[in-house]
């Protein structure tokens, strides 16, 4: 059985059809090597519930259409699961099990979707490596000294132990692609509005996007054919033609001119990750793409103007975490007041309780203008350099990550380090762009390397097309670490 770890989850789906193997005995394996493994990717493992829905799902095989109908896959713990735990990682919201389901996951269980838990995460996806988690820090798989980069570290550790066959993440700053980088799987934050946010405990609203992680692009693309849509309960969805991702995968990419922002290629770049990223260009080259350089100067202002947009949301949307209405209560207090100032002290982690006095000032009388304004009209100039490179390029190609995964700990004990290390995803975000991380390497010890691609509005087909032309000739994808098993 364990061969069947070796596929992806198009190929899992297709065996599933043939009979060649039935959906509750792959669950029983995810939820096996879930339960054994040593990575701590999962806080809530929904064994029983998985089982059941194995077995509902293998009577219903005759009318499956999905291509991941019975694919185990897992959810991060900030989107809202109906009656399963949701905790976003933290004290406060205890043992909250949410009355509704997300938009995203929903759309996945009606297309056959088997999730076998939620996974662990930085709280409130506040963090760059999962190590804010109220349960525990997830330690990468490829060497559990390491962490596996942040906030959706434990979807992506989950996938690249092959634990399970693609998972939801969330996206705010690079939460999905840098831990995908880290972890070496592929991961795509899309088009700010093309999914529903619908369930999705928010962190900065404006920012936040659900996405898939997986082991390749053409995974990554079944998964948003199903979850991008319209949705009339998010006031920020968008309409657009969605659902022919996967069959817009031909690896053809004659013509296809892509962007080097030399900006992001210089000081501060590890050179194992920059000679890693511009064999990229390379290979995608080497298949007919034209590859230009061109500058991209408003790079030194994108981590400001995230940390002040993102900490100032934060602070309005977990303003609702109070101690009164759901989750976890302090005991001991006198009055409402105190209620609030115990429960949100001793409920909050650390770095969530920076964040939220980081938007406090940001947003308070005399600071405003000068920090959160003047952030909101950097973020347009950055909109508008991304707009300018799209008129001569159809897409570019950075890396994700300044250097491979960092040791646990290490970015704990300096924050700021932590919040540079998204220097090269932050931009995608504030932008509203689709992103993809894909792996293209690994350095001397043995961590990937992930590079990025960055498209246009709705540019998700051109994204992965060119990620598949890229793993049509390489084998990074389908390694798997120490332990895992390699296709």
């Amino acid at each position: 059985m364990n061969e069947l770890r070796t596929l992806t989850a198009l190929e899992l789906g297709a065996a599933i059809r043939r009979g060649d193997v039935s959906i509750p005995e792959v669950t029983v394996l995810a939820l096996n090597a879930a339960e054994s493994a040593p990575h701590n990717a999962f806080i809530t493992l929904a064994g029983a519930e998985a089982m059941r829905r194995a077995e509902e799902l293998q009577k219903g095989l005759g009318d499956a259409s999905s291509p991941l109908y019975g694919v185990p896959m897992a959810i991060k713990d900030n989107i809202c699961t109906r009656g399963i735990r949701t905790s976003c990682a933290s004290k406060i919201l205890g043992d909250f099990r949410p009355p509704y389901e997300a938009a995203a996951s929903a759309k996945l269980a009606a297309a056959g979707a088997l999730s076998v838990g939620k996974t662990n995460m930085d709280e409130f996806a506040m963090g760059s490596t999962t190590e804010t988690s109220f349960y525990g820090p997830v330690k990468n798989p490829w060497d559990l000294s390491r962490a596996p980069g942040g906030s959706s570290g434990g979807s992506a550790a989950a996938v690249a132990s092959r634990t399970c066959w693609y998972a939801l993440g969330s996206d705010t700053g690079g939460s999905i692609r840098q831990p995908a980088s880290y972890c070496g799987v592929t991961g795509v934050k899309p088009t700010y509005g093309t999914v529903s946010r619908y369930g999705l405990i928010a962190y900065a609203s404006s920012l936040d996007q659900i996405g898939p992680l997986a082991r390749d692009a053409a995974d990554c693309a079944a998964v948003l054919d199903v979850i991008q849509g319209r949705d009339p309960r998010d006031g920020t969805s968008l309409d657009g033609r969605y659902g022919h991702l996967l069959e817009g995968l031909t690896g053809d990419v004659r013509g296809l001119k892509i962007g080097l922002p030399v900006d992001c290629f210089g000081d501060g770049l590890d050179g194992e990750v920059r000679r890693a990223v511009l064999a990229v260009a390379d290979v995608l080259k080497s298949r007919g793409a034209e590859v230009v350089e061109l500058p991209f100067p408003v790079m030194e202002y994108v981590v400001p103007t995230y940390y002040i947009i993102a900490a100032a949301e934060a602070s309005s949307n977990l303003s609702r975490f109070d101690g009164v209405k759901y989750g976890w209560r302090a005991e001991g207090y006198d009055g409402l007041t105190d209620l609030y100032n115990k429960t949100r002290t001793q409920g909050f982690g650390m770095e969530v309780k920076r964040r939220i006095l980081l938007g406090t000032f940001v947003l308070s009388s005399g600071y405003y203008d000068a920090y959160y304004r003047k952030a909101l009209q950097v973020k347009a100039v950055i909109k508008e350099a991304f707009d300018r490179a799209f008129e001569s390029c159809d897409l570019l190609l950075t890396p994700v990550a300044p250097a491979t995964a960092p040791r646990l700990g290490e970015s704990l004990s300096d924050p700021l380090k932590m919040y540079l290390s998204d220097v090269y995803t932050v931009s995608v975000n504030l932008a509203g762009l689709p992103g993809l991380s894909m792996p293209c390497g690994f350095d001397l010890s043995g961590l990937p390397i992930g590079a990025q691609l960055i498209g246009p509005h709705f540019g998700e087909g051109r994204l992965l097309n060119a990620a598949h032309a890229f793993q049509l000739d390489t084998d990074y994808h389908k390694r798997a670490p120490k332990g895992g098993i390699t296709a």
